[in-house]
């Protein structure tokens, strides 16, 4: 992954732009980690209906609203706008998350010649080795949303496994925290009926030795 950005920039999509231009930067934010390469245009109609999608589908797996633990993804925006102008403007459809290249980098056209880019929007979904895992994810995210992506994760063979949906996670703590008090309130209705058990074994032992000792009374 790392190999294709190799003595590039990567601008961060926030107020300031921070730019990622050292091999250390560009290794933390992009290694072990899948990586989407998303190729639109602001002037495409059908690009501006997908942002909003795509914008879901990634703060939903990588915002802390969302997950307890931030997705292994990056979405990097491959502009192929007409002007500065077009891509500034399509980047606020855009998490504040993604990354984008400048709009003077000629690498822009030439990753659109790599992976055969022949309509926006595409998305291209890249394992952290560089080979692609999907040519274009663009139906497969519109089709299942943020579910796609625990597929992409298995199919990846991430080395951190340790992704968990947030309502997953909250399921798993209410019954973390619930079962103690399941378990406690079984350990009481069990100690009841055994108690009853016992005083019934009592008394019907009882019974019988009264009804005995009324016989010999009566002879």
């Amino acid at each position: 992954m790392v190999d294709l950005f190799t003595d590039r920039v990567l601008v961060k999509n926030n107020k300031d732009q921070d730019e990622l231009d050292t091999e250390r930067e560009i290794v933390l934010r992009l290694q072990n980690r899948i990586l989407m390469l998303f190729f639109a245009s602001a002037e495409s109609e059908s690009c501006q209906q997908f942002a909003p999608t795509l914008h879901d589908f990634f703060k939903q797996l990588t915002d802390e609203f969302y997950v307890e633990r931030s997705a292994q993804l990056v979405l990097l925006y491959i502009s192929l706008d007409q002007s500065e102008e077009q891509l500034e403007n399509f980047l606020k459809e855009l998490p504040k998350k993604s990354l984008f290249l400048n709009y003077e980098d000629p690498y822009r056209r030439e990753l659109e010649t790599i992976f055969n880019v022949k309509a926006v929007p595409t998305v291209v979904v890249l394992r952290p080795d560089c080979s692609v895992l999907v040519p274009n994810a663009v139906e497969e995210i519109n089709r299942l949303g943020p579910d796609c992506y625990r597929n992409w994760h298995e199919a990846a063979e991430l080395i951190d496994r340790n992704f968990i949906m947030k309502e997953d996670f909250e399921e798993k703590s209410m019954r973390s925290f619930s079962d103690p008090i399941r378990r406690l309130k079984y350990k009481v209705e069990d100690e009841k009926k055994k108690k009853k058990k016992k005083k019934g074994r009592g008394w019907g032992g009882g019974g019988g030795g009264d009804e005995g000792g009324r016989g010999k009374q009566e002879d």
